[in-house]
C-alpha cells in the first residue's frame, strides 16, 4: 500500500544568495511584510527564482542554480536584479532558444516597456537582448501579459478610450515574437478587443483566458484563440453562453456581450477565487462555492472536487492549484490536498508547515511540487507495509459470521419495534430477544462443527435442511470478506477491478429483488460514489446492445423490467420537484428508471431516446399477470418519457425533443415541433411533419396549420413549400386556408427581425400552388358514391311481357286469397308468383 507525502529536493543552498532568499520568503509569509507569495515566479524547469519587489522601490530579485556547482562560485556572474522607478506587471519565460537552449526572460513594466533576458550557464549570468516598447501610446499602462504561442498578449489601459464607464477603458492587444540568436523580432501590434474591462491573461495551451480583475465584479471572463481571433464567453455557472469570430477588425466588448445580455440578467455566477491552466486549452477554477472546476475548451464546465467547510472563509489564506496528469493539488492556506481527477476523490491530505506555491517543472509534469519557506518540496509515493497486524485482518470466517448475523437481526427487530429507540448490537445480546434464523443456524453449525471431534453423531435432517437453504447466503458473506482482505493487499489496478465487480453484483442483486425506500437509497448511493462503476453494471445486467437498425435491444428478463418500470418508486418528492438542481444534489432519491436515465445522459446520451424506447416496448409487450400491478402507463403514473424528461440534470432541447417525439403522444408530437419552430430548425420541423402526419388525420392537420401559420409569418420555410403542400389534409379547404392565413400574418407595422428572411411577407405565388390542389380536389366529384352518381348512356331493356293470362292470373289469386282467408290461416303468405304480379 502507498501513501503520497512532501519530500525536500532543495533547501535554497545550491541556489546564488539562498540565504537571501530564505529570508525574503520569511517576509513574504509575514502579515505586515508588503511581498507576497503571488508576486513570486519559477522558471519552467526550476532554476531560476524570480520574486518581483512592489514596495517601497520597485525591483527584481533573481536567484539562479547552476548545473555545475563550481560555476554558481564564480564572482564574476551576472546576477539579474533590476530597481527601476516603473513598476514590473509581470515576469513571463518565453521557449528556450533553439541554438544553445538558454532561458529567455521577459519583463514587463507599466509604462509598455519590455526588457528580455537571456541566461547563459557558461558565461556566466544574465545578458540583456533587447528592450522594446509594446504599446504605440505613450499614456498607455499594461495591467497583465502573457505569452501564447508565437504571440505576446497584453491588456491595457487607455484613458484616452471614449467611454463614459470609467470600468471599461481598457484593451487587449497581440503581437508576434521570436527570440533568434541575434536578439528577439516582434511584429505589429494588433488590437483584438476594446472598451472591455481590465483583465488577467492567461494561457493554456492554444488559447487566452481573459479573467477580470478580482477586486471587479463582471458575471463572464472570456476565451480568446489568437491565431484564429475567435472570443467565446463564459460564466462560471453555465459555461460557454456565446460564440464569435472577428478575423478582419476589432472586436467591442460591449458587442460582444449584447448577444447573451438576456442570460446575464438571470444568472449570479459564483466569484473565481483562483486559476491555473490546465494544458490542451482547458483552464483550472477555484470557485467562491468550494468548488474546483474545469472549464474545457469547447465550453463545458466540469465539476471536480468540493472543499470541506470553512476552507475559504479565513481572511488572507493563500491558495494555489495545479494539474500534474490526472492528478489535482490544490493548496488552502497550510493544507495540500490531492485529488483523482477521474472520479473526484480525495487521495491524500497532507498538512504543512508554511504556506506553498505549487509549481509545474518541465523536466518532471506528472509530479506535483511545491516552492516553501524552507525550500523545493515534491510529493512522492512511500510504501507501507502491506503485512497486516495479527488478529486485523485474518479473522475466523465463523467469528464474520456471527457479526454479520447479529447485525441482521438488529436491523430485522428494529422494523417491527414499536419504539422510537435506536436498536444496537449491543442491546440485542443483552435484551435476550435474539432469534434471527440465520445467527441460529450459523452458530449451531460453528458449535457442531466443534463438537465433532468429541461426538461422530451425524445432524439431523432438520438442521441439515436449514443449513443447505442458509449455504448460498452464507458463502456469498465469508466471499465479501475475503475479497476486503484482498482489496487491502492489491495494487491500485486491482482495487478498480474489484470495486467494479462489487458494484456490479450489488446492482445485479438490488435489481433482482423488490425496491424498498432503503434499498432505493441505496442505489442511489452506490450511482453516486461509483457512476463509471454503476454504467458499466447496468449495461452487464440488462444486456444493452445496438443492432444494425440504430436501436437498442435488452435480453433482460420481464420480471427486472417490471422492477424498473415500476411507477410506485416515484416519491412526492421526485415527482412534483421541479428545482432541477435539487435532484443533483442528493436531497431527492432518485427511481430505479430515473437513476438509469441519468447515468445514461452522462455517458452515453445519444442513448436516452432509443432506451426509452426500449423501454416503450418492455411496457407494451407486458400482457401477463406479473405486470398487473401498475407498470403499464396509467392515469396516476407519470409517462415513460416525462420521467426521462424529468431526470435529466440540466436544459438540453435537442435531446428533449427526441424524447417527445419517441413518446409517438400526438400532444408531445406538437410540443417537440413548438421547440423546432422555436429554434428554426426548419429541416428537422419538416422531417418530423413528412413522418408523423401519416399517424392520424387529427395529427396531420394540426402540424399543417402549425406550419401554414410559420409560412405566413416569414420566409424561412420557402425551400420547404413543395413539401409542406403534399402534408395538406383531405378536409383542409381553401376557405381555412386563407383564414389561417389571414389571422397569422404580421402586422405592417412590424420590424422584420434579425432572422427574416429576404422578399418579406408571404405572397398569393407562394399560396398558388397549395390553393389549385385544393380547389381541384373540390371540384373534383367525390369517388365515394360514384356508383350510383354515374348514369347509362341507353336506358335498360325493358323485360319481356306477357299479353296472354294476365286476367286468368289474377282471377286464381283473388280465389286463392279467399280461399285462405276462409280457413283462418293467419301465418299464410303470399307466393312469390303474387308478389310479382
Amino acid at each position: 500500500m502507498t501513501r503520497l507525502e512532501l519530500e525536500q529536493v532543495t533547501d535554497f543552498g545550491d541556489f546564488t544568495r539562498g540565504t537571501d532568499l530564505k529570508e525574503l520568503l520569511k517576509q513574504a509569509y509575514s502579515n505586515v511584510a508588503s511581498q507576497s507569495l503571488s508576486d513570486v515566479r519559477l522558471s519552467p524547469d526550476g532554476r531560476h527564482i524570480h520574486v518581483i519587489v512592489r514596495e517601497p522601490t520597485s525591483g527584481l530579485m533573481t536567484y539562479d542554480r547552476y548545473h555545475k556547482p563550481h560555476l554558481m562560485q564564480c564572482q564574476k556572474h551576472a546576477d539579474l536584479m533590476l530597481t527601476r522607478s516603473v513598476s514590473i506587471v509581470d515576469v513571463i519565460y518565453i521557449a528556450q532558444s533553439k541554438e544553445d537552449g538558454a532561458c529567455v526572460l521577459a519583463v514587463i513594466f507599466e509604462n509598455g516597456k519590455a526588457e528580455f533576458w537571456k541566461f547563459l550557464e557558461c558565461r556566466p549570468g544574465w545578458q540583456l537582448l533587447q528592450t522594446v516598447d509594446l504599446c504605440n501610446s505613450p499614456a498607455a499602462k499594461v495591467v497583465s501579459v502573457c505569452i501564447c504561442g508565437n504571440f505576446i498578449v497584453w491588456c491595457e489601459e487607455r484613458p484616452s478610450c471614449e467611454s463614459p464607464c470609467s470600468n471599461f477603458k481598457y484593451c487587449v492587444c497581440k503581437q508576434t515574437i521570436e527570440v533568434n540568436e541575434g536578439g528577439v523580432s516582434l511584429g505589429g501590434v494588433k488590437i483584438a478587443l476594446f472598451n472591455n474591462p481590465r483583465y488577467t491573461a492567461i494561457t493554456s495551451g492554444d488559447l487566452v483566458y481573459l479573467l477580470p480583475d478580482l477586486t471587479d465584479v463582471f458575471k463572464v471572463f472570456l476565451a480568446w484563440s489568437p491565431e484564429s481571433d475567435t472570443f467565446t464567453v463564459h460564466s462560471t455557472c453555465r459555461g460557454s453562453l456565446l460564440m464569435k469570430s472577428s478575423n478582419k477588425e476589432s472586436s467591442d466588448f460591449k458587442r460582444l456581450v449584447a448577444g447573451c445580455i438576456g442570460i446575464l440578467s438571470t444568472i449570479n455566477p459564483p466569484d473565481i477565487c483562483g486559476f491555473s491552466p490546465a494544458g490542451c486549452g482547458d483552464l483550472l477554477l477555484l470557485l467562491s462555492t468550494r468548488w474546483v472546476c474545469i472549464m474545457k475548451r469547447d465550453g463545458s464546465l466540469l465539476k471536480i472536487y468540493k472543499l470541506p467547510d470553512n476552507c475559504l472563509s479565513t481572511g488572507g489564506t493563500q491558495n494555489s492549484l495545479n494539474m500534474y496528469n490526472e492528478i489535482l493539488a490544490l493548496t488552502v492556506g497550510r493544507t495540500l490536498f490531492l485529488i483523482d481527477t477521474k472520479c473526484g476523490l480525495e487521495i491524500e491530505r497532507i498538512s504543512l508547515k508554511k504556506e506553498g506555491l505549487l509549481f509545474v517543472n518541465s523536466l518532471d509534469s506528472q509530479s506535483p511540487q511545491m516552492l516553501s519557506e524552507t525550500g523545493l518540496f515534491i510529493v512522492t509515493p512511500r510504501e507501507l507495509d502491506a503485512k497486516p497486524k495479527p488478529n486485523s485482518i485474518a479473522v475466523d470466517s465463523s467469528t464474520l459470521l456471527v457479526e454479520a448475523v447479529f447485525e441482521e437481526a438488529c436491523k430485522y427487530y428494529q422494523q417491527r419495534s414499536l419504539s422510537s429507540a435506536q436498536l444496537t448490537v449491543e442491546k440485542l445480546k443483552k435484551g435476550g430477544m435474539f432469534q434471527a434464523p440465520i445467527s441460529l443456524a450459523a452458530i449451531l453449525g460453528d458449535y457442531l462443527s466443534n463438537q465433532k471431534s468429541k461426538s461422530a453423531e451425524k445432524k439431523s435432517s432438520g438442521q441439515e435442511r436449514l443449513m443447505n437453504s442458509l449455504e448460498a447466503e452464507l458463502r456469498s458473506l465469508v466471499m465479501l470478506e475475503d475479497m476486503k482482505t484482498s482489496m487491502v493487499k492489491a495494487s491500485e489496478k486491482d482495487v478498480e477491478s474489484y470495486c467494479e465487480s462489487l458494484v456490479q453484483q450489488e446492482v445485479c442483486r438490488l435489481l433482482s429483488a423488490e425496491i424498498d425506500k432503503e434499498n432505493l437509497q441505496y442505489l442511489n448511493s452506490i450511482f453516486n460514489l461509483f457512476p463509471t462503476e454503476s454504467w458499466h453494471a447496468v449495461q452487464a445486467t440488462l444486456q444493452l446492445g445496438c443492432n444494425g437498425e440504430g436501436s437498442l435491444s435488452s435480453k433482460a428478463s420481464a420480471e427486472l423490467w417490471k422492477i424498473i418500470l415500476n411507477p410506485i418508486q416515484q416519491t412526492a418528492n421526485f415527482a412534483h420537484c421541479n428545482n432541477q438542481q435539487k435532484r443533483t444534489t442528493g436531497n431527492v432519491v432518485l427511481p430505479v428508471f430515473e437513476l438509469l436515465c441519468h447515468s445514461i445522459y452522462k455517458f452515453q446520451p445519444g442513448w436516452m431516446p432509443r432506451f426509452v424506447e426500449l423501454a416503450h416496448q418492455q411496457a407494451g409487450n407486458s400482457s401477463t399477470s406479473s405486470w398487473s400491478y401498475g407498470v403499464k402507463e396509467s392515469s396516476e403514473s407519470l409517462p415513460l418519457y416525462k420521467r426521462a424528461l424529468m431526470a435529466l440534470p440540466c436544459k438540453d432541447q435537442h435531446l428533449e425533443v427526441e424524447l417527445l417525439l419517441c413518446s409517438q403522444r400526438p400532444n408531445a408530437i406538437m410540443q417537440a415541433l413548438r421547440i423546432l419552430i422555436e429554434q428554426r430548425r426548419w429541416e428537422r420541423a419538416t422531417q418530423v411533419a413528412e413522418k408523423f402526419c401519416r399517424q392520424s388525420p387529427f395529427l396531420n392537420k394540426e402540424i399543417f396549420s402549425a406550419l401554414l401559420c410559420e409560412v405566413s409569418q416569414h420566409r424561412d420555410l420557402d425551400p420547404y413549400l413543395d413539401l409542406l403542400w403534399t402534408l395538406c389534409p383531405e378536409d383542409m379547404s381553401v376557405t381555412s386556408i386563407l383564414n389561417i392565413v389571414l389571422t397569422n400574418l404580421p402586422s405592417s407595422e412590424q420590424n422584420l427581425g434579425p432572422f427574416e428572411a429576404q422578399g418579406g411577407q408571404v405572397t398569393i405565388g407562394l399560396l398558388k400552388p397549395l390553393l389549385r390542389k385544393v380547389l381541384q380536389r373540390e371540384t373534383k366529384p367525390s369517388q365515394r358514391y360514384a356508383d350510383i352518381l354515374q348514369s347509362p348512356t341507353r336506358p335498360p331493356p325493358t323485360p319481356p311481357r306477357q299479353a296472354k293470362g294476365l286476367p286468368r292470373l289474377g282471377a286464381e289469386l283473388d280465389n286463392e286469397l279467399q280461399e285462405t282467408k276462409q280457413r283462418g290461416s293467419p301465418g299464410a303468405q303470399m307466393t312469390p308468383q303474387a308478389s310479382l304480379g
